[in-house]
């Protein structure tokens, strides 16, 4: 998906920020927020990591150098180079859309990092960590673990577009937690193609689009809050 592609579908359903969060990089994030610039669209960048586990995290960034930071962290641990004729080709985009380059690393893989030494990575550059797509049955940390471990000092958990469908709602969520713990729930597009962009959004109740914002929302301080999702 080229920017351009991504900042029209995201202008024609409304959605105010979006996250780029490529497997295992985060080499399109420069791209994607200088072509957003005379949109108002606020491009938050960081990446899905896939942990030894399997398990999919998201790490989210406000900051370039932490996110650049973040993205050694994976890439020390991510081993193997790309089959284009299994996987096909990892495009690296300018803003326009033009290709630059390509990532010749198996993004689709998964580091040596476990879902603990990924959390801790992303808070170490001062990131936000969610469980992605908790309710999917592949890549989710409850399909892979069987449970959500309650010493795991995640931000927030994701619910994909399709929990309902899956049945999988507040019970099953708290079900699945270790511990005490409560786990704030969000839900986003998981887009990977561009008719998918916007399918599924989280209201925020904040003062900008940041990821600090984000993170007072999700603890619920300073008047932030999450508000809804559909």
């Amino acid at each position: 998906m080229i920017p351009q592609n991504i900042l029209r579908a995201a202008a024609e359903r409304k959605v105010d920020v979006i996250g780029i969060t490529d497997h295992n990089s985060a080499e399109n994030v420069a791209a994607m927020r200088e072509a957003a610039e005379p949109t108002g669209i606020r491009v938050i960048g960081g990446m899905e990591v896939t942990s030894a586990e399997e398990v999919h995290l998201l790490a989210l960034f406000d900051g370039d150098d932490e996110l650049a930071g973040f993205q050694q962290l994976v890439y020390e641990n991510l081993h193997g180079t790309n089959d284009t004729e299994a996987f096909g080709y990892q495009w690296v985009f300018d803003a326009e859309g033009g290709v630059i380059d390509l990532n010749p690393r198996l993004l689709i893989g998964a580091t040596v990092l476990s879902v603990h030494e990924v959390v801790d990575g992303i808070h170490g550059f001062g990131g936000v960590a969610i469980a992605a797509h908790v309710d999917r049955q592949s890549f989710s940390i409850i399909s892979q673990l069987g449970f959500i471990p309650g010493d795991l000092d995640l931000d927030a958990v994701e619910l994909s577009p399709f929990s309902e469908e899956h049945g999988f709602g507040p019970d099953e969520l708290a079900a699945g937690v270790t511990g005490e713990r409560k786990l704030v729930a969000v839900t986003f597009s998981d887009a990977h193609h561009v008719d998918e962009v916007g399918r599924a959004v989280t209201e925020l109740m904040v003062a900008d689009g940041s990821v600090a914002e984000l993170r007072l929302a999700l603890r619920g301080e300073g008047g932030r809050a999450v508000v809804g999702g559909v």
